[in-house]
């Protein structure tokens, strides 16, 4: 099982190229694509279907026995989206020597210090010219070799580096991509190395792009580590873990009474307000298109939602041994220890007593252990997908992920087990 999320993660430097292979897994799953300009048509038990959103979000559905009116639904969402840096337009500056290097923004909140020093590569999509100006054709990008790399200042010029320094996002965070052996070559590297890429499976000019969203990626593999390999190092573990928990539990669930739900959104890191965000109504419009399929009335989805549970799936902090002062002293989750449910008094997660209640219970019936997570008080701790969703589908709902360490690091640390765990949690969820 752990070998499966190794591979998944390491396919899935970003978000457009996660959703790729999740989709692949459901056609192998016998789920087909639906085209959400096209009438959903009758709907029967059993039958699978998934929606796709702007490449970077996708919804799959498999219809219950019951109409989602009489006993509602089973949704489990999670978020496509890690902190790492967007490549800009006209990136490439060119410095002394042929040097060339990237501008770049910072999409999310990773933890900069950590992208230095390491080999990177490029990932995204890359749009080019169709049939007309409204349709235009997509190429998903991966660049499997390492590509890139922010490096440090020496110590000699900046003694103070082990004491903590505020970094530039503008300055200091920009990627050397590498020299230019021509003149033809400047201002056209990073063009040339898309170009060359493409053309692999399809001739493809600098003429032919319109633009591209590309981003910065590790390109170190996802591993396990520790005297027993317990332990997960990869980048993007927040939240693909949880994404792929809940493909493997969904795939994995018969038909049962309720339809099975399973929402992979994106944007989660930048407040999840987009057309394939958590905010979006875009899940909501599609529950009331298959209500309405159901029962030919608008009213099944309002009893459909008010019949339905919610897991919103987002890694939680791991007790780290070296900074126990930083956590709650009663509620730290430890590696290995099972799910974490997530409280906040400020209302940042969805959980409360009974949804709590009921997801520990499904995890008690799963044979999981299951923890729980209450930040410090003198620490501020930051929010997920639950609330943004309730807050205009308004599900009963809990809070969950697995614990990690350094969470929005280029490398993120979990639990073998814990993986384990949540699949049987998620599956056990699919079939209440």
């Amino acid at each position: 099982m752990i070998d499966r999320l190794l591979d998944f993660l390491n396919a899935s430097p970003v978000n457009f190229l996660a959703v790729r292979q999740i989709t692949k897994a459901l056609e192998q799953g016998g789920y087909r694509r639906l085209d959400p300009t096209e009438p959903i048509g009758v709907l029967q038990a059993g039958d699978k279907f998934y929606v796709t959103k702007n490449d970077s979000s996708v919804y799959a559905f498999q219809i219950g026995q019951r109409p989602l009116a009489d006993v509602g639904f089973h949704i489990i969402c999670a978020h496509c989206d890690s902190p790492t840096f967007r490549i800009k337009p006209n990136a490439e500056m060119t410095c002394e020597g042929g040097i060339v290097k990237l501008n770049t923004e910072v999409y999310g909140g990773p933890i900069m210090s950590t992208w230095f020093d390491r080999p990177l590569t490029i990932a995204g999509r890359v749009i080019l010219r169709g049939e007309n100006a409204m349709h235009p054709r997509t190429r998903l990008l991966h660049i499997q070799r390492p590509l890139l790399q922010i490096s440090n200042l020496a110590i000699h010029f900046n003694r103070q580096v082990n004491d903590g320094v505020k970094l530039s996002k503008q300055k200091d965070v920009l990627p050397i991509l590498g020299i230019i052996n021509s003149e033809l070559e400047r201002g056209n590297l990073l063009m040339n190395v898309i170009c060359e890429e493409l053309s692999k499976t399809e001739q493809v000019t600098a003429d032919d792009i319109l633009d591209f969203d590309l981003y910065l990626a590790d390109a170190t593999p996802a591993c396990t580590f520790g005297v027993h390999d317990e332990l997960i190092s990869s980048g993007r573990l927040d939240d693909l873990s949880m994404c792929y928990a809940g493909v493997e539990a969904l795939l994995a669930s018969p038909v049962g009474e309720r339809t099975q739900v399973l929402a992979i959104f994106d944007n989660e890191e930048t407040g999840s307000q987009t057309k394939q965000g958590a905010g979006s109504p875009f899940l909501a419009s599609l529950l009331k298109r298959v209500a309405w399929q159901q029962s030919q009335s608008e009213e099944a989805f309002y009893q459909a939602v008010e019949r339905a549970f919610m897991v919103s799936a987002d890694n939680a902090h791991a007790w780290h041994p070296n900074y126990s002062e930083k956590y709650d002293p009663t509620n730290h989750p430890v590696l290995g220890g099972g799910p974490v449910i997530k409280f906040n008094a400020a209302q940042k997660y969805a959980s409360d007593a009974v949804s709590a209640a009921v997801f520990s219970e499904v995890c008690r019936k799963a044979g999981v252990p299951c923890q729980r997570f209450v930040n410090h008080s003198d620490v501020a701790g930051g929010s997920t997908l639950g609330n943004i969703l309730a807050s205009s589908l308004p599900l009963r709902g809990v809070d969950m992920g697995n614990p990690i360490l350094a969470m929005h690091s280029c490398r993120e640390t979990g639990s073998v087990a814990d993986h384990e765990y949540c699949v049987r949690a998620f599956t056990q969820f699919y079939a209440e």
